[in-house]
């Protein structure tokens, strides 16, 4: 065992006296100590039923015969942290959260782990930091909330931001506005629709890490407890197998999760935490894989905020595996992959069945014929931008306007809520990507006021920071160069034409070459937004949205 490092020998002696501190009987120092690794919060409604599913994880792990000992995890809600300057803080946790769970694992080695996420960037932390460590893991998350109701009709968050851009519009009263914040959250839970972080519960599921109904059993039902038990127990058959997360988060478990990220219409954060998990498990994930991925896989579900779906409709339908047993009808996916059910991907959904053809859709009727998310490439984003496709209507898909360009987000949003941006627009939005923010913010607020105030059909917004899985609409992200080092979006102008071609995967400057070189000359970095803490030491190694914003160590740069 590995803890025999601080309980076994003479040596450990002064280990043993810690441990009878912590009141471990010489029964429990013969067997596995796993790490219990709990993100429980009280700020963040996605977190705040985790004391229950800790409670049920330690059972398990001792029905089985192992020592449970809790350690935290912290946790940012980035709906809480939207739209000010706590949204810097918020992609930077993920690699808060790994390193911390890295330092805990090592320095009281522990045999094995479970890793109890939930919400956007804890996720991605935790399995980064499970790839890294590489001893016997497993996830179980704390669930997605139900969906709310207003006026008969389910609503969910990016519900709630959209009616503060409708009420900017006078089209909702005070009152109406309110009756949304008091009903569109009504239970503990990650956020109900298809966002960031139920996205990377259903691909924890899909990689393999978590068990049947990780991402889709709603928070508040007993069967997350249930759930919960069986991850602690099975995460002891992992350690007496010794099935480790880099035998099962290998190129092809990377390969089906992009092709369910694309079936499922996931957030386009997934195209930042993808390649950021798979650099910690030693595989190579690029970003331009996406849109072949895409090319060949139907997007087969429209949950929210592309569709009127939700994510307890999903769970009904047959959740994660009946999506992936859709997709083995057109042999899209590897079914050799071993999983933490210690059988592989084709073992597990052999049985799964689609319950509900409207949440699910058939293979052969699907939403389209392409995926949920497409990368796109020109000279306004010579490396990449990504969009979510499936979240833009038809009318979107090609588009040219004038660029109204503004160097932060808030003063995006004063002029979108200011009624300054018109029909046809395409508003840029720079200089806060992972290093120009720094820490990439999400923009659902000027996302979300687009679409209040009535401009998602002929409006498009194109960042180099980032947008919430709750986003809708032709909004591209993660544009790459970002301008803080110079990318072309650094060079836009007021008033330059740009031209959006989504089925083509292009974003293009329509400026000369000759123009770009000149403006390119002139343009000078601008001084750092933040010098001191954290931020500062995080922008000065994070790399570009691309590469999935992963951090490099200064000397094995270039």
């Amino acid at each position: 065992m590995k803890s025999d490092a601080v309980k076994k020998g003479i040596q450990q002696a002064p280990h043993r006296s810690l441990f009878n501190a912590l009141g471990l009987t010489e029964e429990e120092m013969k067997r596995p100590l796993v790490g219990i690794v709990n993100s429980y919060n009280e700020i963040v409604p996605g977190h705040m039923n985790l004391d229950k599913i800790t409670e049920a994880v330690k059972l398990g792990v001792a029905m089985a015969g192992g020592v449970p000992r809790e350690f935290p995890a912290i946790a940012v809600c980035d709906g809480i942290a939207m739209g000010h300057v706590g949204m810097k803080y918020s992609l930077v946790t993920r690699d808060l959260i790994a390193d911390s769970t890295e330092c805990m694992a090592l320095a009281h080695q522990f045999d094995a782990l479970v890793m109890i996420p939930n919400c956007d960037k804890n996720v991605p932390g935790l399995l980064m930091a499970a790839a890294r460590l590489n001893i016997p893991t497993i996830f179980v998350s704390g669930g997605p909330m139900l969906a709310g109701h207003v006026k008969g009709r389910k609503r969910s968050l990016s519900s709630m931001f959209e009616a503060v851009g409708e009420h900017a519009a006078g089209k909702l009263t005070d009152e109406e506005v309110t009756e949304y914040e008091n009903k569109v959250c009504p239970t503990c839970g990650s956020c109900s629709g298809m966002y960031t972080a139920n996205s990377m519960n259903c691909l924890t599921e899909v990689l393999g890490m978590g068990l049947r109904g990780n991402g889709t059993i709603p928070a508040v039902y007993s069967e997350r407890i249930r759930l919960a038990k069986e991850a602690g127990m099975q995460v002891m058959e992992l350690w007496r197998k010794n099935i480790r997360p880099r035998d099962i988060m290998t190129e092809k478990a990377f390969r089906n999760a992009l092709t369910m990220d694309m079936a499922l219409g996931c957030s386009t954060n997934s195209m930042l935490h993808l390649p950021a998990i798979a650099h910690e498990a030693g595989v190579e994930l690029n970003v331009d894989i996406a849109n072949e991925i895409s090319a060949r896989t139907p997007n087969l579900c429209h949950l929210a905020p592309a569709g009127p779906t939700y994510m307890e409709d999903l769970n009904e339908a047959g959740g994660v595996y009946a999506v992936m047993k859709e997709l083995t009808k057109k042999d899209l996916l590897y079914l050799d992959c071993l999983t933490v059910t210690g059988k592989t991907v084709g073992e597990n959904i052999q049985n799964s069945v689609n319950l509900n053809p409207e949440v699910i859709r058939p293979i052969d009727h699907p939403y389209s014929e392409t995926g949920g998310l497409a990368i796109l490439k020109g000279n306004l984003a010579p490396d990449s931008g990504v969009v979510k496709r499936s979240a833009v209507i038809p009318e979107m898909m090609v588009h040219e306007g004038p660029a109204r360009v503004f160097d932060c987000e808030e003063d995006a949003i004063a002029a979108i809520l200011g009624g300054k941006i018109q029909p046809g627009d395409v508003v840029v939005i720079r200089y806060e990507g992972p290093k120009g923010g720094p820490g990439m913010r999400e923009m659902l607020n000027p996302t979300s006021a687009i679409a209040g105030m009535g401009l998602g059909s002929s409006v498009a917004l194109i960042t180099d920071g980032r947008f919430s899985g709750a986003s809708r609409g032709a909004s591209i992200g993660h544009v790459s160069p970002e301008a803080a080092v110079g990318g072309p979006i650094a060079l836009v102008e007021e008033g330059d034409l740009i031209r959006i071609n989504i089925p083509e995967c292009s974003l293009e400057l329509a400026v000369s070459e000759e123009e770009l070189a000149a403006r390119r000359a002139k343009w000078q970095p601008r001084e750092p937004k933040i010098t001191t803490g954290y931020l500062a030491r995080y922008a000065s190694l994070v790399t570009s949205g691309n590469r999935g914003a992963v951090l490099e160590i200064p000397h094995r740069q270039g």
